[in-house]
């Protein structure tokens, strides 16, 4: 990993700079990404920003800012967007600061802003290497997520693509299937989900793999097939379904010969049914059967005591005696086979009898 200073005015900064929405914003005579196409939206408002003016115009030291180096001798700024994009907007006469515009300072006013020296390290070195820098950096102003920074660690043709699919809101993907993704869009969530379903949760990998391809579509045109499988498979939409890890789900059963009216009757048996503490559980149970998903009510402690001492903290099933931590709380007749969480369906087992019994 390398990192070494650049000195840098606010001057040389803005020069060319430009905002073309969703085409991305640019500097530094253009070899400056500020904001890459298809990135989270400008965040700082009033307060914020004028912060950062006021602070450059009495020449108190600005916060390190960092920018990664690009194999073809252009930048992306990493740390220190909504600074950088303050300062050229407060120049390029976007807003003003207690009632003057930068065009309504004196000469000597302009020159002291535009002669104003800021801190820039740029960071180069291998995938990884950045990726592990950038997260240890990552600490002040608008953290970047997880995804903000694999998508400047692999830049490219490929990133700016997918964003276009996934990282504005409203975008593509939000139309299509945003009810069943949870997280921002703006904050690259739905495009580190997509990316998640379709490399089994490498997402790195599946990134550097495809950093320099053309377009994106392959990712999209999976996303479609996910959410078509989704809205044919569990014909009734519910809030439920937000967040759900509905890739995993269909790249286990996208082929298999499924009865949607059977398992839209399931669902809303398991809806009714008062044990089940995780309604977005219901939709893997249905699937896969394994109760783990639908975190089934479990008995309380009161009642544990209670039946601990009606055994006189003997075990149900191996009649040894054990202290109460030693012990845990078993249904005698199953959840599956209609068994409730109630005093008269419990039991307490030893420890040991009673991973015997639930592992058969």
């Amino acid at each position: 990993m390398k990192i070494e200073s650049l000195d840098l005015t606010v001057d040389e900064l803005v020069d060319g700079y430009y905002d073309d929405d969703e085409g991305g914003v640019v500097g530094y005579g253009g070899k400056l990404d500020i904001r890459p196409p298809y990135q989270r939206e400008f965040v700082y408002k009033g307060k914020q920003r004028e912060a950062v003016i006021d602070t450059v115009t009495k020449g108190f030291p600005l916060n390190v800012m960092y920018w990664s180096v690009r194999d073809n001798d252009t930048y992306e700024i990493i740390d220190g967007q909504q600074r950088t994009i303050s300062i050229a907007q407060y120049v390029k006469g976007a807003f003003s600061v207690d009632g003057r515009f930068f065009h309504n300072l004196q000469d000597d006013e302009q020159e002291q802003i535009l002669d104003y020296q800021l801190m820039i390290y740029l960071c180069s070195g291998t995938d990884s290497e950045r990726l592990n820098w950038f997260k240890t950096i990552n600490i002040a102003g608008e953290e970047l997520t997880n995804q903000e920074l694999r998508n400047a660690v692999y830049a490219g043709t490929w990133v700016t693509d997918a964003k276009r699919y996934f990282s504005r809101q409203p975008s593509p993907a939000s139309g299509l299937g945003g009810g069943y993704l949870s997280g921002e869009a703006i904050r690259q969530k739905h495009l580190e989900t997509v990316i998640k379903w379709i490399n089994d949760g490498e997402i790195e990998d599946y990134m550097g793999r495809h950093q320099h391809d053309q377009n994106a579509k392959p990712l999209w045109d999976y996303f479609r097939a996910v959410i078509a499988w989704i809205e044919s498979t569990f014909t009734t939409y519910r809030s439920s379904m937000k967040g759900v890890d509905w890739g995993s789900l269909y790249n286990a059963y996208k082929d298999a010969e499924l009865n949607p009216v059977k398992i839209e009757a399931e669902v809303e048996e398991l809806l009714d049914d008062d044990e089940v503490q995780r309604e977005s559980g219901i939709y893997p149970y249905v699937l896969t059967h394994e109760a783990k998903n639908l975190n089934l009510r479990s008995f309380d402690d009161r009642m544990k005591r209670r039946i601990y001492r009606k055994q006189n903290g003997i075990c149900a099933i191996c009649k040894d005696e054990f202290k109460l931590k030693e012990m845990e709380p078993d249904h005698i007749t199953p959840w599956s086979e209609g068994g409730k969480t109630v005093e008269a369906n419990c039991q307490m087992l030893c420890k040991k009898c009673n991973r015997e019994k639930s592992s058969k």
